[in-house]
């Protein structure tokens, strides 16, 4: 019994330690002023020296890159709580700018690293960090390789519900980036993205109202069409909150 009790407490002290790694990172930020970006302003850009790291304190941030005759890729989307820049390590591979109007907070890379290395809970908060990145990229690239255009916007529409508070009414969520921002990101033209939108919709599954906000009707069957309904059992589609 002794021991079976030393467990629990060396398993209590484990989870303490890895809540405060998790917010640990954030915590480095802290004593930075908080500065305001206009939307559609730039927090950096593509090319150059990433002398910085920056956290979304409020708002939204898209990443991205100008590729051939200046199309644009949204890379990711950044919320409230992320960092920007963190796998970089000498210059910036896209460009970030404000989709909404926003709050950021910002470290020089040196201190950052400097703290990581003092830390023994930021180490593995980092590597952590590094390890979620580097599965989003592969996310990604799935996506944008073996779904198509259904899959990637139902895709889309999933994970974003699962990570924002959409509004009081039931079912409500509220996107703050355009449809062109969405078809940049999903690799798809804005035409492609309207007609989706509007199947989706004759089907009773998503269905829009106003610029901003879509209503989800259907979420199981939204999961079923993203192509990842194997991740999203019954038991865990309470990760999408849509109450």
């Amino acid at each position: 019994m002794l021991m079976q009790n030393n467990h629990a407490f060396d398993n209590a002290e484990k989870t303490l330690e890895a809540l405060h790694a998790g917010q640990s990172l954030s915590s480095l930020f802290v004593s930075s002023a908080a500065e305001p970006v206009a939307a559609g302003k730039a927090i950096c850009w593509e090319g150059d020296k990433a002398n910085h790291l920056f956290q979304v304190e409020e708002g939204v941030v898209r990443l991205h890159r100008i590729i051939g005759e200046g199309r644009r890729v949204i890379t990711a989307f950044h919320f409230a709580g992320d960092l920007i820049g963190a796998s970089l390590q000498n210059d910036f591979l896209f460009t970030a700018e404000a989709v909404t109007e926003c709050k950021i907070r910002r470290i020089s890379r040196k201190s950052f690293h400097e703290e990581v290395a003092r830390s023994n809970a930021l180490g593995p908060a980092y590597i952590s960090l590094l390890c979620q990145e580097a599965a989003a990229a592969h996310e990604q690239m799935v996506l944008l390789s073996k779904k198509n255009a259904e899959e990637r916007l139902c895709s889309f529409i999933v994970k974003l519900a699962s990570r924002r508070n959409p509004q009081p009414r039931q079912g409500l969520l509220r996107v703050p980036m355009n449809r062109q921002d969405i078809a940049d990101h999903l690799g798809l033209t804005i035409e492609t993205v309207s007609r989706t939108i509007t199947k989706l919709a004759s089907r009773n599954i998503v269905v829009p109202e106003g610029r901003h906000d879509l209503r989800i009707v259907n979420l199981g069957r939204l999961v079923q069409l993203s192509g990842d309904a194997d991740d999203f059992s019954e038991d865990s589609c309470h990760r999408v909150n849509l109450h």
